[in-house]
């Protein structure tokens, strides 16, 4: 079980390996920056910054809210207890998921800080070894046959386990150097028993990202074919 720690207005979950370690700081990118070890970044909606510290790379996300809401209160979110927080309910899914022995990111640590009835969010998670997403392969080349199968498999055995994602698209499935597959992001993501609704809700989502990302590339390998036998192959896996 991972720790928690409350330093002021401030809550700290940690991976009990690195609960000795972790600090306030450690959820700062200025802190990493002034000591030269920021060795990425990622942009999107949010930045999320890859950090090296000793023998772990590790990645820090920083929770902002999406839509029209987003617009107005940006990263703030109304506190109604800890266990309420998509801090925590993120951070102990993937203590979770790890426990089960599913492909995910391994949590570092996650910072709840509290302001009253406002609530602002981070967290860090270990860096998957030379990840390279579905889209950044894509767009350079096609998937393999193996590349499908893996993809679809890994999705399947999520899904046999009862793993919900709330936002599967092709940035959120890596593979690491080791030809394996990875899911991240699991915010708002949750453990459900396993029913066709959702779990076919989760593959219609991806798959309009396939679609989406054909539309705004001008360079991307994917055919029809490739999401006929990526699900041909899910549909095995799920059901046996």
């Amino acid at each position: 079980m991972f720790k928690q720690q409350v330093h002021g207005n401030h809550t700290l979950l940690s991976h009990p390996l690195y609960t000795s370690q972790v600090d306030i700081n450690w959820f700062n990118a200025d802190f990493w920056q002034q000591q030269n070890k920021i060795v990425g970044a990622k942009k999107g909606r949010a930045t999320a910054w890859f950090f090296k510290n000793n023998t772990l790379t590790a990645v820090l996300r920083h929770y902002w809210r999406g839509g029209l809401v987003g617009k107005l209160l940006s990263d703030q979110y109304f506190y109604l207890g800890l266990a309420q927080t998509r801090v925590y309910k993120e951070f102990a899914l993937m203590m979770q998921l790890i426990e089960l022995g599913l492909n995910v990111p391994t949590p570092i640590a996650a910072k709840v800080t509290r302001n009253g009835l406002i609530y602002r969010g981070d967290i860090i998670t270990e860096a998957v070894t030379g990840a390279k997403s579905v889209l950044d392969i894509l767009i350079k080349r096609p998937l393999t046959t193996t590349e499908l199968e893996i993809i679809a498999s890994t999705i399947a055995l999520f899904h046999r386990h009862g793993v919900y994602h709330a936002d599967l698209n092709i940035n959120n499935i890596l593979f690491n150097d080791a030809g394996e597959v990875y899911i991240i992001d699991f915010d708002r993501g949750e453990i459900k028993k396993p029913a066709k609704q959702w779990q076919q809700g989760n593959m219609t989502r991806l798959e309009r990202s396939f679609l989406k990302e054909q539309n705004r590339n001008k360079v991307f390998h994917w055919q029809t074919d490739d999401w006929l036998r990526l699900m041909t192959v899910y549909q095995q896996y799920l059901a046996n």
